[in-house]
């Protein structure tokens, strides 16, 4: 929501006015000196929305904010150009009002476009956020990252890295919502109050790594040629792309990392298809390549890469990983009842070359019990046993 200067205002009196903390304000305005505001400049409001509402006989702005309990100062600045003592009925005037309500839908198939739109309506809300793209897929789409918070501490998150495990980028969004929901109005989230974590961390999220990927899977391949019939015959002919994880160029993007690829590359596919296909080199594909350009840039302090299935947390690579990943791997597992697994027999992962590059905390965590990809039917149950990762992974 915007709102207008007028002399004398100050973005601490918008804060208490709409009670909204002055360091979201500020953060949503970032081409604003707060000290120096000009009479007429246009501030945004985080978390607010300006609804319409038509003049009855009988109203007035008293009466209205009265009503709706908001202050009549709110309902001035929302309206400047309206004449408050001379209402007419008919006339249509605006009502801050402030958001309480998702908006991420939790039962929908996730795909690209559905993630963008998405994107695009939290930023407008929430213009706290940072949105920016980190590269581009095979086919050209732009990969978005997510930057929320203020602090010293770095952490990130992503999801789809592998195609048929889409879910993730639904259970990542709907928790950055609910995160966004709990800064701005005042809400703890499972218990824990979310300005302290805006405060103390910078959270970078990759809500879809692989969205060629996606795609595939949820919309049938694509239009254009050469790539229709390549993806076609990657399939084995078939045009059921249920199981396939990897990108639209058929090779697995958490089999690209630079962390003992040569073993993964010595069992698994020696051609392109729907899984374990590892490329003829690692990072040689750019979602994988911007994941790992965006990871050297950010100086992570510890990153989590989200996947399904099994509900289990993988946490150590090569005994590599710092004292404090199991302190941490403890908590998840107690807000989650997930079981930590410290090392498999698994190579060239994300995590593994977080952990393997910088020796800091990684893990990749499976959500859900069940066959790939897991059912919408699921999702409620997911995002109730994952919440308490995703807090825990910025407090401690």
């Amino acid at each position: 929501m915007e709102i207008v200067v007028r002399q004398g205002d100050s973005l601490w009196h918008y804060s208490q006015m709409f009670q909204i903390r002055l360091e979201l304000i500020t953060d949503s305005n970032p081409e604003v000196d707060p000290n120096n505001l000009s009479v007429g400049q246009h501030i945004r409001v985080p978390g607010f929305v300006a609804k319409e509402y038509q003049i009855l006989p009988g109203d007035s702005l008293w009466c209205i904010a009265q009503n709706l309990n908001l202050p009549l100062e709110a309902m001035e600045l929302v309206n400047p150009e309206i004449n408050a003592s001379n209402l007419t009925p008919g006339l249509t005037i605006k009502i801050p009002t402030r958001v309480h309500w998702r908006l991420v839908e939790g039962s929908q198939r996730y795909d690209y476009s559905k993630l963008v739109k998405d994107l695009n309506r939290l930023k407008e809300l929430y213009p706290f956020l940072q949105v920016t793209p980190i590269g581009k897929t095979v086919l050209g789409k732009e990969i978005p990252e997510i930057i929320i918070g203020s602090g010293e501490k770095r952490v990130h998150y992503n999801g789809s890295f592998h195609a048929n495990e889409w879910i993730t980028s639904l259970v990542i969004m709907t928790f950055l919502n609910d995160y966004l929901l709990s800064l701005t109005n005042h809400r703890p989230l499972r218990g824990q109050h979310a300005f302290p974590l805006y405060q103390n961390t910078i959270l970078s999220i990759v809500p879809m790594v692989n969205p060629d990927g996606v795609d595939l899977v949820l919309n049938g391949p694509p239009e254009n040629e050469p790539w229709q019939k390549r993806v076609v015959e990657m399939n084995k002919g078939s045009t059921d792309f249920t199981e396939w994880k990897a990108n639209i160029r058929g090779v697995d993007l958490n089999d690209q990392f630079p962390a003992r690829w040569e073993l993964e590359k010595a069992r698994n596919p020696n051609k392109p298809g729907p899984r374990d296909y590892v490329g003829e080199k690692p990072l040689s594909e750019p979602e994988a390549n911007a994941m790992a350009e965006l990871t050297r840039k950010k100086d992570f302090a510890r990153v989590l890469a989200f996947h399904t299935q099994g509900e289990v947390i993988y946490w150590g690579f090569e005994n590599l990983e710092p004292a404090e990943s199991e302190v941490i791997v403890k908590e998840f597992s107690r807000v989650s009842g997930y079981e930590p697994v410290k090392t498999i027999e698994s190579y060239a992962g994300y995590k593994d070359w977080f952990i393997q590059d910088w020796q800091r905390p990684g893990f990749t965590i499976e959500l859900g019990f069940g066959i790939n990809p897991l059912p919408l039917s699921m999702f409620d149950d997911i995002y109730k046993k994952s919440l308490g990762i995703f807090l825990a992974g910025l407090y401690m």
